[in-house]
């Protein structure tokens, strides 16, 4: 008995499924409606980091790396294999330097071609002037 009801349950369903019109979007026909709280590709405004690495630091994905060759030279990689997308990063830079955009990451094939360095700072230090 449960068998029967069961199938005559989902005859109505069944039949709305097959005569309803596609959900989807027009996608390859139409440009791609992406919602206002998509988060794509990480960016980073050079000119607001400081480099105090809190960003890194927070990163739940470990898709941030820093690089210090000195007090004020650092490099900030992202690794957009690694990364979830979750704004954590965004959230931790008090600065307002790292931000997400609505942009997606070109497909490769080559996981090197994925890695992208946001910011490079490689400030000289100041020598003192030798007096002879």
């Amino acid at each position: 008995m449960a068998k029967i009801y069961s199938r005559i349950y989902l005859l109505p369903k069944l039949w709305a499924a097959l005569f309803e019109s596609p959900t989807t979007g027009g996608y390859p026909f139409e440009p791609l409606q992406l919602p206002s709280g998509f988060r794509g590709k990480v960016m980073m405004n050079t000119a607001l980091c400081t480099g105090c690495g809190l960003c890194v630091r927070d990163c739940p994905a470990f898709a941030l790396v820093i690089t210090r060759s000195g007090k004020k030279s650092f490099r900030i990689a992202h690794d957009p294999a690694r990364c979830a997308y979750c704004g954590q990063c965004a959230t931790s830079c008090h600065r307002g330097a790292i931000y997400l955009t609505n942009d997606f990451n070109p497909a490769t094939d080559c996981y090197q071609d994925l890695l992208e360095v946001l910011v490079e700072c490689d400030l000289p230090t100041k020598e003192p002037a030798m007096d002879k």
